[in-house]
């Protein structure tokens, strides 16, 4: 098995297409106040994804990520609200993982792998979401739609890590999982917190 196949084992555990949250956001049955919930504590984690790309070596990715922080600012403001300091446990949980694998470059690979190779599905899912049962300015979209096409991050941390030493792939799949759990419990989080 490579070690692409061994990844992806490890973010199929924590699919985020298959998490109630992002379930009820496609079906129309989030209230508008979660989503305002979501984009306020989501857009924390949002913040830290230049650093992971940063600690690559990757500037030119890094300064895109930095401006798609400006559209997630877009989405957040057509639902009234803004991006905050995280305040959900679970959120909080997951600033700090990401923190602690993006200062590293082996395990930044396999936590930028778990956001990456998971964000056209989802971005896909939630902009159709948004499209057909939300009645939210244009400007909720973009962030939604430049994510829904593959911008070949995925397979550029692939690369990347098929050029590591083998005895780094443990590493980078502890990474990968480690963040996908995070992911996951932090939508739990605003889930519960929200719709409990």
């Amino acid at each position: 098995m490579d070690f692409k196949q061994t990844l992806d084992n490890k973010i199929a555990d924590y699919n985020l297409l298959n998490h109630p949250f992002y379930q009820a956001w496609s079906a129309g049955e989030l209230p508008v106040e979660t989503l305002r919930s979501y984009a306020r504590e989501y857009g924390a984690f949002i913040s830290t994804v230049p650093i992971g790309w940063e600690t690559l070596d990757e500037t030119e990715t890094a300064a895109e990520e930095i401006e798609h922080i400006d559209l997630w600012a877009d989405f957040a403001a057509g639902l009234d609200t803004a991006v905050a300091e995280a305040q959900i446990p679970q959120v909080k949980a997951l600033m700090d993982t990401a923190h602690e694998l993006f200062s590293e470059p082996t395990t930044a690979l396999g936590a930028l792998y778990a956001f990456e190779a998971q964000q056209p599905a989802t971005a896909q899912s939630k902009l159709t979401g948004l499209k057909a049962f939300y009645q939210l300015p244009k400007s909720v979209e973009p962030y939604f739609e430049t994510h829904s096409h593959n911008e070949h991050e995925a397979e550029k941390l692939l690369e990347r890590i098929g050029a590591l030493p083998s005895g780094s792939h443990t590493t980078v799949v502890q990474a990968c999982e480690k963040m996908s759990t995070a992911l996951w419990n932090a939508l739990t989080g605003i889930h519960d917190a929200e719709c409990a």
